[in-house]
């Protein structure tokens, strides 16, 4: 194994395309109460659910607080779980390299097992943090930080691949090299933020040897 350098990928939009469902639901959420948020469903990108509740919605009632996380929860379960192109490969070469790799995505445990049923990604994975070990989620570095002391790797030597605004700038604080994915975001609106922008992973290998 590589000990020298570490891969750290997000979930949604970087590993499986399921940015679009969340924008449904969250957009719907948003207008449901009544928020008056401009590209709400934009806005909360990479956020740890906790967050999102305590952010916008702690003038609810716990109720509606409570049937926010159940509403998020249920449907995180019936997601169509669409690998964006080239990722699972991507994995693999990495993989038989034996380049460290970690998982670290603002999802929660629940929603991870998911995934791992419907995708066979687990042994890919050298770590994984998710939302139930991080007291301060994206844009905060608290996440890449722990994945690299996971993996003994030190921040300078990890590459970060990130779709959204709030997971670019949690991998920029934390010191890390971020390769943005345009999944979710323009590629013009990230690319100042990013060490290379890519469409997909389908011709990744290469532009990783040009790093």
């Amino acid at each position: 194994m590589n000990n020298n350098i570490a891969a750290l990928f997000d979930l949604d939009g970087v590993i499986i395309d399921t940015e679009p469902q969340y924008d449904v639901f969250w957009k719907q959420t948003g207008e449901k109460y009544q928020l008056g948020i401009e590209n709400f469903e934009k806005l909360i990108k990479g956020t740890i659910l906790p967050n999102i509740v305590a952010t916008y919605f702690s003038h609810f009632p716990e109720s509606v607080q409570k049937e926010i996380e159940a509403g998020i929860s249920a449907f995180e379960l019936q997601m169509d779980m669409i690998p964006v192109p080239g990722a699972l490969e991507f994995l693999a070469e990495l993989k038989k390299a034996g380049i460290k790799t970690g998982l670290v995505t603002s999802s929660n445990d629940e929603k991870l097992a998911a995934v791992f049923r419907a995708l066979p990604i687990r042994d890919y994975f050298d770590t994984l943090v998710t939302a139930d070990r991080v007291t301060q989620g994206k844009p905060d570095p608290m996440c890449y930080l722990l994945a690299a002391k996971d993996l003994n790797v030190p921040p300078e030597n990890c590459f970060v691949f990130e779709d959204s605004f709030n997971g670019i700038q949690s991998g920029k604080a934390a010191g890390m090299k971020v390769i943005g994915l345009s999944t979710t975001n323009p590629a013009e609106s990230i690319e100042a933020d990013c060490l290379k922008v890519i469409p997909d992973f389908r011709q990744l290998p290469g532009h990783v040897r040009a790093t």
